[in-house]
């Protein structure tokens, strides 16, 4: 991991007439986020939603994400959105090691959360999106959902979810454009942070990034961002990752 400092954007690229927006802003990265929006002044207000906020979001009830954009909306034009959301293990199920582990309900779980309920997000927000300025939608994607760059097989189902979400983006981008020149919708590899999503599959000597960091770097990519780029894939450092 590079040395170089990473600081907060101003996000002077942005108008100063909208609120920022973070879905799953309780976990670790989310709350990072959110914090550094809550930060800048150029926001009128930045607003965390997650399973405990007020309203409340769970990814697999499209009414209560409809409300969460809803009640953003209602404050100020929607600037920028960030679905820092995703599923990889809990107490009931892990990444799969072979085909060997391959589970139908797990799978539909996979894709549930990681494809299906950041498409309803999409689905309630990019109509509303600012059709004038700049406005971004970011989804927080993985680099194991790139196809052309799976060298190691392994993780079925948050791959293959992973690599749903993005063909959602992909495909929400170009709807996006025909009525919204100036919006964005992208998805992000964050790379690996020390966050309790990573911790059990962290290897000796990998590089890791704390939460602060990586909501710095994330955030310094949606600030470089422009309309040609909507649709892309990108990698914390502004890399385009191979589909």
């Amino acid at each position: 991991m590079s040395a170089t400092l990473v600081t907060t954007p101003s996000f002077d690229s942005f108008p100063d007439d909208g609120v920022a927006i973070v879905f799953g802003a309780g976990g670790g990265i989310g709350s990072a986020l959110l914090a550094r929006l809550e930060a800048s002044p150029r926001f009128v207000r930045a607003i965390g939603f997650g399973r405990h906020t007020e309203p409340a979001i769970d990814l697999l009830d499209e009414t209560g994400l409809q409300q969460a954009v809803g009640h953003a909306a209602a404050m100020a034009p929607i600037r920028l959105a960030i679905d820092a959301t995703g599923f990889l293990h809990d107490t009931h199920q892990g990444p799969e090691k072979s085909w060997r582990d391959l589970d139908g309900d797990r799978l539909a779980r996979c894709f549930a959360l990681n494809a299906i309920g950041p498409a309803l997000i999409m689905k309630h927000l990019l109509p509303i999106l600012p059709r004038t300025g700049k406005a971004v939608f970011a989804t927080l994607s993985a680099r194991v959902g790139s196809i052309a760059d799976n060298r190691l097989g392994g993780w079925y189902g948050y791959r293959a979810s992973k690599a749903a979400l993005n063909q959602l983006v992909r495909t929400a981008s170009v709807e996006l454009a025909r009525t919204h020149r100036d919006a964005i919708c992208v998805a992000l590899h964050p790379g690996t942070v020390d966050t309790p999503l990573s911790a059990p599959f962290a290897k000796a000597g990998l590089a890791t990034q704390p939460p602060g960091e990586a909501a710095d770097r994330l955030l310094q990519v949606v600030e470089t961002l422009g309309p040609g780029q909507s649709g892309g894939f990108f990698d914390h450092r502004s890399e385009t990752v191979p589909w």
